[in-house]
């Protein structure tokens, strides 16, 4: 159930947990969380909304797309920087047209305890700027867009929304196939514990 008594840590806590809710390790220099109070997922209304009306526009691109429309996949692994690095893994899936894109992206990083670093997973519908055709094999684009996000380290949890910049390149390799280099930068709402995760990937991506 939910605790009501949940006290909001200011920004510089945020960060990192409370001494008192930790144990240092003898000799590693690292903390270890023993005590972390039960914060409830907070799930504004304001999700359910912007996830409806993204659904509702990526559905009508779909719909009213003309037949020469691109559609690709990703799937990727990559690096999640901060606060220290771990490993993300996910998916993407999208649909082009000409210099204009639009995605849907689901990324999930592990959690490290000893780095006090959360896990994140993260659903996120994007838009694409892109060179319209590729220039020596290499295609490069900038995106943006928001969704929704779930970062958790021990008991403690926060479902919210977030958004989310970047860019990148594809890279053609043989037929259909493509690699694709990812940087993004994420800016999650609410009170996460790493407000402005980064995250790069590497990720094969198949044209159809």
């Amino acid at each position: 159930m939910c605790d009501p008594s949940w006290t909001t840590l200011s920004a510089a806590e945020a960060g990192r947990p409370r001494p008192e809710d930790m144990l240092r390790i003898t000799g590693t220099g690292h903390y270890r969380p023993v005590r972390t109070p039960v914060r409830c997922a907070r799930r504004s209304r304001v999700t359910l909304g912007l996830g409806f009306v993204i659904v509702l526009v990526l559905a009508l691109v779909l719909v009213l797309a003309p037949g020469t429309a691109d559609a690709d996949v990703t799937v990727f692994t990559g690096v999640n920087s901060t606060p220290s690095n771990r490993a993300a893994r996910g998916f993407a899936a999208g649909l082009s047209l000409l210099v204009l894109g639009f995605e849907f992206e689901y990324s999930s990083t592990i959690e490290d305890e000893l780095e006090v670093a959360p896990s994140l997973q993260t659903g996120m519908f994007n838009v694409l700027v892109q060179t319209p055709v590729p220039l020596a094999g290499l295609q490069f684009y900038g995106t943006t867009g928001g969704g929704i996000y779930r970062e958790r380290l021990v008991g403690v949890q926060e479902t919210n929304v977030g958004m989310n910049f970047g860019g990148g390149v594809k890279i053609a390799l043989a037929g259909p196939f493509r690699a694709r280099i990812d940087y993004r930068v994420f800016n999650l709402r609410g009170q996460p514990l790493v407000a402005k995760p980064k995250r790069v990937y590497f990720g094969l991506n198949v044209a159809f």
